[in-house]
């Protein structure tokens, strides 16, 4: 590898940690003051300019906090268990495309490889509830397995119907491809299972069973404390931003905008405006039944999904792949 392949390599990995923690840090503390509005909270609207107190405040104390390990708890695993949520999340961005160009790693098969990282999170949630020793966690980490589980199906199925009609799993490809017409206005029902599976994927409400705090005090993040605790948030904020990005990217048409300049701006605007939707859910649906959560997908969401993908294949075939 030269000098400048490895001198680029290191400076988008660079850019690539500024953007996630500048996200993660925005992610916090516009949910806490979104919500802050919706339930007319005290501190995230009033402590410091517009709540800017409030982060740095819960950082000095997630920084402060004693790093407990449970007596019963598998100790290996039990370290091991944040570094097994963050590595997936935080490898996924490497693929991500945010203009023409602009990527670390702008693979042929992008959008296989996001979806390959996206999906070991089941197993790393399984592994942290079960090295605690504790039922809540163990309760929890099989709720996050089962639901992700259940939901990857209808969520790459519906995102097969946008590789169908691109011709491509590359990212840029299939955004290029929605210069005209975004996929939202030609596959509304994939749009739909899509949007419904990702959330459920990133265990936000009404889909967060696996945090219940009225059953399982947090899931299966009960036992960990200090910077542990906020890898694994930080985990979950990474996932917010894979998600939202992939809903903009696929149906959304990324950076392209009708009748103005394509930009990167029209991406980073599209992203904003998904991750606040979530935040609006939380602070207005209830949480959903374990049974009426699993139903959904299996029921509903798969077979809908289903009849996209039949849909798609049969207009393509009938129109052609590059007319549709």
């Amino acid at each position: 590898m030269s000098a400048a392949l490895w001198l680029r390599t290191i400076v988008g990995l660079v850019a690539l940690l500024a953007l996630l923690a500048g996200v993660t840090l925005f992610g916090v503390w516009w949910e806490r003051k979104f919500i802050g509005h919706l339930q007319r909270r005290r501190g995230p609207l009033h402590h410091g300019w517009h709540g800017l107190l409030q982060l740095p405040a819960d950082m000095i104390k997630m920084i402060a906090k004693e790093d407990t390990v449970p007596t019963a708890a598998d100790s290996l695993l039990f370290q091991f268990g944040p570094v097994a949520a963050i590595v997936p999340a935080y490898a996924a961005l490497a693929a991500l495309t945010f203009a023409p160009g602009i990527a670390l790693i702008d693979m042929q098969h992008g959008l296989l490889y996001v979806f390959a990282w996206e999906t070991m999170l089941p197993l790393a949630f399984a592994l942290i509830g079960w090295s605690c020793a504790n039922k809540f966690t163990l309760i929890g980490g099989l709720r996050a397995a089962a639901q992700l589980i259940s939901y990857e199906i209808p969520m790459l199925l519906a995102a097969l119907g946008v590789v169908l009609t691109a011709q491509s799993m590359n990212l840029t490809t299939i955004i290029n491809a929605q210069t005209g017409w975004w996929y939202v206005f030609k596959q509304p029902l994939g749009f739909v299972i899509f949007s419904v599976a990702m959330l459920a994927e990133m265990n936000r409400s009404p889909f967060d069973l696996p945090e219940a705090e009225s059953e399982l005090v947090a899931g299966y993040m009960t036992e960990y404390s200090g910077m542990k605790f906020g890898f694994v948030q930080l985990a979950e904020y990474s996932v917010l931003l894979v998600g939202s990005y992939l809903i903009a990217a696929l149906f959304l048409g990324g950076w392209n905008m009708p009748f103005l300049p394509a930009s990167w701006l029209w991406l980073a605007l599209k992203i904003v405006l998904l991750m606040t939707s979530t935040m609006w859910f939380r602070g207005t649906f209830p949480r959903l039944r374990v049974d009426t959560l699993t139903q959904m997908s299996w029921k509903w969401l798969l077979p809908a999904a289903l009849v996209n993908i039949m849909l798609v294949a049969a207009l393509a075939l009938w129109l052609g792949p590059k007319v549709y």
